[in-house]
């Protein structure tokens, strides 16, 4: 089976899954963290560079304070029991997004985390953490611009691999597949400008019980189209 190199992941249907229980939603994103667990478990064994999962978007501060709050809360309690588990698995962490809007604890429990797997080298787990696709777009602009008035020959040489260096993405390779759970047929404002070839799999499965088997079938899924960019199948 072909794995594809760096995948996405838009998780999507926690508060869907405890509503269907009578719980509060808060305890559908604390099932979401055995969801997350399992499938970076999953990426490792079989293979996957680069994992990028939508943690927390630019849209979601506009969420009630105190879930807001309990995700924030969450997302240090996850880094600091996991951490552990994710270096000796020789995963390496890293975020992409507006980090420094996050709460002073959950920014350094962060750091704490991409310091210490910083010198791994098997699965490269990105954290997209109040992420926009937009906004991550105009930054670059304004990051090109600020180069560009120190040296205006640049604005005439620009092209997509000048303006990805702007990006938060820049270290790392465009997702071959972004995996969306929960069954809404939407981007979401992820990935907007990597994702211009990605395919796409959408999943009626709640992200609480996505598993293995779940990624495996969307692998297997990707394995079965034909991905031309653009162009058109070559014929004998």
């Amino acid at each position: 089976m072909n794995v594809p190199k760096h995948i996405g992941v838009i998780m999507d249907g926690n508060g869907r899954w405890a509503n269907k229980r009578g719980l509060p939603r808060t305890m559908g994103h604390r099932a979401g963290t055995e969801a997350t667990h399992a499938i970076v478990e999953a990426c490792g064994e079989l293979g996957v560079e680069y994992l990028t999962i939508y943690v927390f978007s630019a849209e979601n501060w506009g969420r009630p304070r105190k879930e807001v709050q309990f995700l924030m809360e969450l997302l240090v309690e996850m880094i600091h029991k996991e951490i552990r588990e994710l270096d000796e698995k020789n995963v390496r962490l890293h975020t992409i997004g507006e980090t420094s809007k996050l709460p002073p604890r959950t920014h350094q429990e962060l750091v704490r985390g991409i310091e210490k797997t910083s010198t791994n080298t098997g699965l490269n787990l990105i954290l997209a953490l109040s992420y926009g696709g937009r906004n991550e777009i105009v930054n670059a602009a304004k990051s090109f611009a600020r180069d560009a008035l120190e040296n205006p020959s640049l604005i005439d040489s620009l092209d997509e691999e000048g303006f990805k260096k702007h990006l938060f993405t820049a270290p790392y390779p465009d997702p071959e597949l972004i995996i969306r759970t929960g069954g809404d047929n939407r981007i979401s404002n992820f990935l907007l400008w990597q994702s211009a070839y990605a395919e796409f799999y959408i999943t009626d499965v709640l992200w609480p019980d996505f598993r293995k088997e779940h990624l495996v079938k969307a692998f297997e899924d990707f394995n079965s189209r034909e991905r031309r960019f653009g162009k058109v199948k070559t014929t004998k």
